[in-house]
């Protein structure tokens, strides 16, 4: 079995419906980090979206989580418009341990999430070891809205 990390984001409908079925779709979860809502970056003007990172005890493949990811996406309804515009669900693979991918539709280590207060924040909550040594870059407003168990008690989906 190996760590590995998604990321998960919603700005559309019930985002935090939205965060709540995908994580109970995934069956190697093992924890969740808090929620943190966000203000988007790059893309068309948008609402502020939902994040989490869930962690995996898994014995799938970066590719194995990718094709889980847009699996995920498509049980939400996910429409591909415009690149960064706003989702119903963005799951991303962003870390498995002692796995290195560069190809073209996945790349593992996520290769922004440095960049990203919305991935490294509730990252560092879950792999502290991780988040080591990471400097916010300020790039929009995120802060913590509460714990995931706390956040997600009273949704229905």
């Amino acid at each position: 079995m190996t760590r590995a990390f998604l990321g998960l984001g919603s700005n559309l409908g019930d985002r935090l419906g939205y965060l709540k079925a995908a994580v109970a779709s995934i069956g190697d979860c093992v924890a969740v980090s808090g929620v943190y809502e966000t203000d988007p970056v790059g893309g068309p003007d948008q609402g502020h979206y939902l994040n989490a990172v869930a962690e995996l005890d898994t014995s799938r493949s970066a590719r194995d989580l990718l094709e889980l990811c847009w699996a995920l996406e498509a049980s939400a309804e996910r429409v591909r418009e415009v690149r960064w515009g706003p989702r119903t669900l963005d799951v991303d693979v962003l870390w498995v341990d002692g796995e290195t991918v560069d190809e073209p539709d996945l790349v593992v280590p996520h290769p922004r999430m440095l960049e990203r207060a919305f991935v490294m924040m509730p990252l560092g909550e879950l792999a502290p070891d991780l988040a080591e040594g990471w400097t916010d870059p300020k790039t929009g407003g995120c802060h913590r809205r509460g714990d995931w168990d706390e956040l997600t008690a009273g949704v229905s989906r």
